[in-house]
């Protein structure tokens, strides 16, 4: 069998319920892959362990890295530098929840030269929140979503509409969502207040972050498509790099 490298940024938490449902969301996905000649090996890294320039040396050689819910992080600093690498090096990159609103950050600090673009949950003085606090908290909720027609996830879903399940109190701001007008990342989908539920960027093989979590279809021993087009796209990846 191959072995699919997958990274899951984050500090891990066994109490954590997305952290208990990734592994075998990966897994499901993994012996679902056509050829049945790959399984998925995870490995998880600590935020703290990922800053001040480690993230490179560490997250090199890995297929895919997904930036898992359960922030504020142990380093901020560290999963923005895991994002960075994944963006840059053109890593599949999936990020859910936490890894949605960091990836955010990521890009407007390091590509938009917002430097003080910030997480209100972590600094609620910032100047520019990117990531605020949610009108309603959405804890173990579910909502309908909306998804680009022309978007890469929704090419990953084969729909326009998807009904999917939240555990956050905070997430990208509104009102900051033109000041990425004409650049790599879009907001590639809304729920029907019109509030951003996922991110992509258009010139990557595969970098999408979601509010809610794809992974908890896990729980139910059900394979999720997008998960499913992580793994696809985390399996091109080696397979390319094995020749």
């Amino acid at each position: 069998m191959t072995k699919i490298r997958f990274a899951l940024v984050g500090d891990y938490n066994e109490a954590v319920t997305a952290h208990q449902a990734i592994p075998p969301a990966l897994k499901i996905a993994t012996d679902a892959l056509d050829d049945g000649s790959f399984e998925a090996r995870v490995e998880w890294g600590h935020t703290s362990g990922l800053a001040n320039g480690a993230a490179k040396g560490i997250l090199t050689g890995f297929d895919g890295i997904w930036c898992v819910p359960a922030s504020p992080y142990a380093s901020m600093d560290g999963a923005i530098d895991a994002i960075c690498y994944a963006r840059q090096a053109e890593i599949p990159f999936l990020g859910t929840c936490g890894g949605y609103q960091h990836a955010v950050l990521e890009f407007a600090r390091n590509v938009l030269g917002l430097h003080d673009a910030d997480n209100a949950e972590v600094n609620p003085d910032a100047t520019l929140p990117l990531v605020a606090p949610l009108t309603c908290a959405l804890i173990d909720q579910a909502g309908d979503i909306t998804l680009a027609p022309d978007s890469l996830i929704a090419r990953h879903y084969g729909a326009d509409r998807a009904n999917e399940t939240y555990r956050c109190s905070y997430g990208f701001s509104r009102q900051y969502v033109p000041l990425f007008d004409g650049s790599d990342l879009r907001v590639s989908a809304w729920d029907d207040e019109g509030d951003p539920r996922a991110i992509e960027l258009q010139s990557h093989p595969f970098f999408i972050g979601t509010a809610f979590q794809p992974e908890r279809s896990a729980l139910k021993g059900e394979k999720h498509n997008l998960i499913s087009a992580f793994v696809r796209a985390a399996r091109d990846r080696q397979v390319k790099a094995a020749k």
